[in-house]
């Protein structure tokens, strides 16, 4: 039998289409077009002329040093938590003790705790270290907020892995250390792809933690430097909007290459 086309969902997907395009297509426009055109024509206008100023300006006015600064910031706390994630999932999921299970617990109080409830004390303890206005400020706080949807994402894709698997090495003598790094780690690849996009993004769009704890131009993160093409006299939208849009590749890319490993990663949380 023939399916009947379902006229409305189509109808609904152009709709839906349509406002997720026109915004893609003000922005990219106005990228390619001079300031004095934009201001002319208007957003929705067709550009008349083609130009690339707008990102070689971008590049000139210090956005390629925010754009390094990011991809350290987002290289680290993905290190991080990379280095930290994995053993704690381990032992979340294998011991059997119930002070591991209730760490775990208060560990994921995390969860409820946005960053903005703790900036002030945040701010003091980054200052007192002799953090502030330095990179390892930004990575550290990210980071750890970074932690606890990490361990439960990872926890939950390490519980999907057979009993048997454990059993088995277990009777060939095999050590703890032997199971995590030749059975846990390789069958964990998905939750720990996962983690490794969430955090990435996490620090990539960061926007509180370098607004308080940074404050000069050699530390400052894309999220800030966008502020740059706001002066006294007016904004120059179309070299903001082409930051905007170098800003997003690096997002865009990973979500291509990875979204599929974020969305299993995502739905397995908690474990089958």
């Amino acid at each position: 039998m023939r399916r009947r086309p379902n006229l409305l969902a189509g109808f609904g997907s152009l709709i839906w289409l349509f406002l997720v395009g026109l915004p893609l297509y003000v922005m990219v426009v106005a990228t390619v077009q001079p300031q004095s055109d934009y201001s002319q024509n208007g957003p929705l206008s067709f550009p008349r002329s083609f130009t690339l100023d707008n990102y070689t300006s971008a590049f000139s006015s210090g956005f390629g040093r925010y754009f390094l600064n990011t991809l350290i910031v987002t290289v680290c706390v993905v290190g991080l938590v990379l280095l930290l994630v994995p053993p704690l999932a381990y032992a979340i999921v294998r011991s059997r003790s119930r002070v591991t299970s209730q760490v775990f617990r208060l560990f994921l109080l995390g969860l409820a705790i946005p960053a903005q409830a703790v900036i002030v004390p945040m701010f003091y303890l980054i200052s007192k270290a002799g953090l502030y206005d330095n990179l390892v400020g930004v990575i550290l706080p990210t980071a750890a907020f970074c932690l606890p949807m990490s361990a439960l994402i990872l926890s939950g894709a390490m519980r999907d892995i057979s009993s048997e698997l454990f059993e088995a090495m277990a009777m060939d003598g095999a050590t703890p250390l032997r199971m995590f790094f030749q059975l846990v780690v390789p069958l964990s690849r998905g939750g720990m792809s996962t983690i490794v996009v969430f955090s990435a993004l996490q620090a990539w769009n960061g926007f509180l933690f370098p607004l308080v704890l940074t404050q000069s131009d050699s530390t400052k993160l894309v999220t800030l430097g966008l502020y740059n093409f706001q002066t006294e006299h007016g904004i120059n939208v179309p070299g903001l909007l082409a930051a905007v849009v170098l800003s997003m590749v690096p997002v865009l890319l990973v979500y291509l290459f990875a979204r599929r490993a974020l969305i299993q990663g995502l739905m397995g949380v908690g474990g089958k």
